[in-house]
């Protein structure tokens, strides 16, 4: 996945000093971002999410807030409250950690249904609504959530609904020999990470947002896509296919994959290599074949739609 364009190759190759060996994941992360979606981490604890969302804040210029899931987390807890002032005799909104234009939800999977669904309206409206009252988030407005794969005990799996919030689902895994070698020579970097000078700010990250929705999306393009999204829809191994949230995503990515590649235009391949990303999370098997290996066979089936010329 070669980047082309300079500015987004600078903050790769910036973070990638705190992420050692972990640019592919840098590499997604931003394309989540820069599409205006939602990204969630399904990961072993220390393995760099949170460096990862800091560095990202921190790189772009943007406000960070981070909300550690527990299952006694109150939905006020991430959207804020309203205090009654005496001194002006009326109630005050105390904003939550949502408003941040970057969110780490850490551990989503222990909060309950209930504040788990607090998120729901701010990741797809990108607004909250306290005691009746609609409060906008700000723009540019990125949740990056975290999920424990091995523990069960105490944890509330993420229902369909949300897990389609989420543009991509990734993973950032365990370094390279060579990547931990350079990390126990250099020591922690968290403290450098906070003092690094942004390369944009948050004008030009909306700007290249509003560049990347004018890339060329041919006729060709857009049937390989539906011709995905149906296979996705007709496949007996699937009792739900792709949601239309699920279509826009295959298209918003494979823009900013494009973009970042230095084109105007989207090439089939734009979307082909971001497929195990953007489709897993999103499709439930049918009952008798949920013992399988659900990530290989929903990418088998995708991966069969032939690519056009």
């Amino acid at each position: 996945m070669h980047i082309k364009n300079k500015k987004i190759q600078g903050i790769i190759e910036t973070l990638s000093q705190f992420l050692h060996g972990k640019e592919q994941a840098l590499r997604l992360s931003l394309i989540t971002f820069f599409s205006k979606g939602h990204l969630l981490i399904e990961d072993m604890p220390g393995l760099g999410k949170t460096t990862l969302a800091i560095g990202i804040a921190k790189i772009m210029g943007l406000s960070f807030g981070r909300i550690q899931a527990t299952s006694d987390l109150l939905p006020t807890d991430i959207t804020g409250v309203s205090i009654y002032n005496k001194e002006l005799q009326k109630f005050e909104f105390h904003p939550g950690p949502i408003f941040n234009n970057i969110v780490l939800v850490d551990e989503i999977n222990r909060a309950t249904p209930k504040t788990q669904s607090a998120l729901l309206e701010a990741m797809g409206e990108k607004q909250v609504t306290v005691e009746g009252e609609t409060y906008k988030l700000p723009k540019p407005f990125f949740v990056i959530a975290t999920q424990n794969p091995v523990e069960q005990f105490g944890t509330f799996p993420l229902p369909e609904s949300q897990m389609d919030r989420f543009m991509m689902k990734i993973s950032i895994g365990y370094p390279s020999r060579e990547a931990e070698r350079e990390i126990l020579k250099g020591g922690s970097k968290r403290e450098e990470l906070y003092r690094i000078s942004p390369i944009l700010d948050k004008e030009e990250v909306v700007k290249i947002q509003n560049e990347i929705e004018q890339v060329y999306l041919s006729d060709k393009v857009i049937e390989y896509i539906l011709d995905i999204v149906e296979a996705t829809r007709k496949s007996k191994y699937f009792a739900s296919g792709l949601s239309i949230r699920g279509t826009l995503t295959l298209a918003k990515t494979a823009r900013t994959n494009a973009y970042f590649k230095g084109r105007d235009y989207v090439i089939p391949e734009d979307i082909k290599e971001l497929l195990p990303y953007t489709i897993p999370h999103r499709i439930i098997l049918h009952e008798i074949y949920q013992n399988t290996d659900s990530e290989e066979l929903i990418l088998s089936v995708v991966e069969k739609i032939p690519v056009p010329a």
